[in-house]
């Protein structure tokens, strides 16, 4: 007999309750920020400007521009093209609402294409079926860390003259076929959000190979003035300004860049930390009848942002919402990485869109089920997990 379960009063796998995430921030940041608070200047300035060029050698790019949230570059992006009320743009259904928000915000219609089953990402061939005379602009979504199948993607763009916009907010240090995520669509959003690979707290990077298009994004997020405080207020500086465009605020500032260069120095080294943990989990949990996790393809580096399982609720007693329920008792923190967007009641009844419209995405999305993965994890937390999921998942087998 299985063993009972803490949902159901036995005694639970931890007893402390495990977090799903832990942001890790050294004293290095804390003094780094503090230096910003007591030099008197605290929005964006030379801190920021550090931080994008840091960004922009690690990442290998042209042009990174230091944003509030990988949201509004994601909207930058659209409106720096002039994507509008009219027009199209196609994108994942598996992913936060913020990707498909900004196409809304320009007046512009989201059209959702399925997802490939092994990685939850974008199926190319369904992208294309989706085009119109409308469409503008593909934003493919490397969905839990590892990346879309780009060359393609990047095909069906060249050919029916689209642009692709990279949603990475999951993607920091992710490569394809040996190209750095952030050098291969024309622009790429990152996230450095409180969960994030690398966090700001808030914050995102937009990256681009377009030195036009760059400046102008520039001034769209600082109101569409065409010079920032820093310039203005600076010693050499003009106090004269013009507003060029009606822009948004969307910058980012100095207290975030501080705290970014100190993540930025152990990325590759908190990806190492994950890479191993991934590699536990996939030796403990890949022989489990009731679960499936994702795959991962041999051109791509994958940035291990999530450890993403699917619960193959056909041959457990149990949906998915009860196995979450069931590792929270055990003292398990869990995540739900995503609910299809078209399901959602703003995109079914304002949109239009329906269950049945995306067959893999409506089944993944009843099944995902998200792991702690973050380096502040001890492997004793790993195992917890595995013991945690181990044992819930025997308990509703069949």
């Amino acid at each position: 007999m299985s063993e009972a379960l803490a949902l159901h009063g036995g005694t639970p796998v931890r007893t402390e309750f495990l977090p799903f995430h832990r942001p890790w921030i050294e004293e290095a940041a804390i003094k780094s920020v503090a230096e910003v608070l007591e030099s008197g200047w605290i929005t964006r300035g030379p801190r920021t400007e550090e931080f994008e060029e840091a960004f922009r050698r690690y990442i290998g790019c042209r042009n990174a521009i230091g944003l509030n949230s990988c949201t509004a570059g994601l909207h930058l992006s659209l409106a720096a093209l002039g994507i509008g009320p009219g027009d199209e743009v196609i994108t994942s259904p598996i992913t936060f609402p913020a990707t498909a928000n900004v196409i809304i915000h320009q007046g512009a219609r989201p059209v959702f294409a399925d997802v490939e089953e092994e990685t939850l990402n974008l199926d190319p061939r369904n992208v294309e079926e989706k085009i119109t005379s409308r469409t503008r602009a593909i934003i493919p979504v490397h969905f839990a860390g590892h990346p879309c199948q780009m060359d393609a993607i990047l095909d069906i763009a060249e050919r029916h003259r689209l642009a692709v916009i990279e949603d990475a907010a999951h993607a920091i240090e992710a490569s394809y076929r040996g190209r750095k995520i952030g050098t291969i669509g024309l622009f790429t959003a990152f996230s450095f959000y409180a969960t994030k690979n690398l966090t700001t707290g808030e914050g995102g990077m937009l990256t681009t190979t377009d030195e036009e298009l760059a400046e102008k994004v520039r001034v769209l997020s600082l109101h569409g003035i065409s010079h920032d405080a820093w310039k203005r207020y600076a010693k050499e500086g003009s106090q004269h300004w013009e507003a060029v465009y009606p822009g948004y605020k969307y910058n980012m500032f100095d207290l975030q860049g501080a705290l970014g260069l100190r993540q930025l120095e152990r990325v590759e080294e908190w990806w190492r930390i994950r890479r191993a943990y991934v590699q536990r989990y996939r030796a403990g949990l890949g022989e489990i009848p009731g679960l499936v996790l994702l795959g991962e393809r041999a051109d791509v580096r994958h940035a291990y942002h999530l450890l993403v399982i699917i619960v193959r609720t056909e041959r457990l007693k149990a949906d998915r919402d009860t196995i979450m329920a069931a590792l929270r008792a055990e003292n398990i923190g869990v995540g739900l990485h995503f609910r299809a967007l078209h399901l959602h009641p703003y995109y079914r009844q304002a949109v239009g869109f329906k269950p049945g419209d995306l067959a893999t995405a409506e089944r993944a999305s009843e099944r995902v089920l998200s792991l702690p993965l973050y380096p502040k994890m001890t492997e004793q937390d790993v195992s917890d997990v595995i013991e945690a999921v181990r044992k819930v998942m025997s308990f509703y087998s069949r």
